[in-house]
C-alpha cells in the first residue's frame, strides 16, 4: 500500500522515488567499522557469529529441520550490505534521469538454506558454534528469494559478494567489536 500511494504522489507531483526491497541484509563493512549488532538479537547470521566466537555460548537455535528445501532447512536469500551500498549509489544516479517511481528487490536471487550458513560459519570458526534445533516458528515460509533481474535491469545492480564474504565480514567486525 505504501508503493502504491508513493507511486501515486510520483504521478501527481512530478516527484521521482525508488523503493529498494532488500531481503536478508548481514555481513560488514570491509574496514571492519560498521557491523551488525542490536538486542535482542534476532538474525541468524550475527547470532551464529556471535555463538561462534564465545567458547561459552550455549548453541544456536535452527528453528525448523522438516521445511521442502533441499536439506530441511528454511531458504532465504542473503545479501551483503555493503552490495545494498552499491544499490543505492546506483539508485540515486538512477533517479537523476528517470521519472516516476518503481520498487526494486535487492537478493541474490539463489538464497542459502540455514544449514549451509551454519556451515558457512562453522568453516570460519573451526567447527563451532553449537547447535540446537527447535521446532518451526509460526508463519515461517519455507522459502524467501528475491529476483534480482529488474535491479539489474534498472540499475546495472548484481549482488557481488557471496555468503562466505558475509559470514567473514562478520566475523571480523564481530570479533573486534567484543
Amino acid at each position: 500500500m505504501a508503493e502504491r500511494l508513493i507511486a501515486e504522489y510520483c504521478r501527481a507531483y512530478g516527484m521521482r522515488a525508488l523503493a529498494l526491497r532488500y531481503f536478508n541484509v548481514a555481513g560488514a563493512d570491509a574496514d571492519g567499522e560498521i557491523g551488525e549488532c542490536h538486542e535482542p538479537e534476532t538474525h541468524l547470521v550475527p547470532n551464529l557469529v556471535r555463538a561462534a566466537l564465545d567458547p561459552a555460548s550455549p548453541a544456536a537455535d535452527v528453528f525448523g529441520d522438516d521445511f521442502p528445501t533441499r536439506d530441511g532447512t528454511c531458504l532465504r536469500d542473503y545479501v551483503h550490505v555493503e552490495d545494498l551500498c552499491d544499490a543505492h549509489l546506483r539508485a540515486l544516479d538512477h533517479l537523476r534521469d528517470h521519472d516516476g517511481f518503481r520498487a526494486l528487490n535487492l537478493g541474490t536471487g539463489s538464497g542459502h538454506t540455514v544449514a549451509e550458513v551454519v556451515a558457512a560459519v562453522r568453516r570460519h570458526h573451526g567447527g563451532r558454534p553449537a547447535i540446537r534445533s527447535c521446532d518451526r516458528r509460526p508463519g515461517d515460509p519455507p522459502s524467501l528469494v528475491a529476483s534480482h533481474d529488474e535491479a539489474t535491469r534498472q540499475l546495472d545492480w548484481r549482488p557481488r559478494r557471496t555468503l562466505d564474504d558475509i559470514v567473514a565480514s562478520a566475523s571480523a567486525w564481530h570479533a573486534q567489536a567484543r
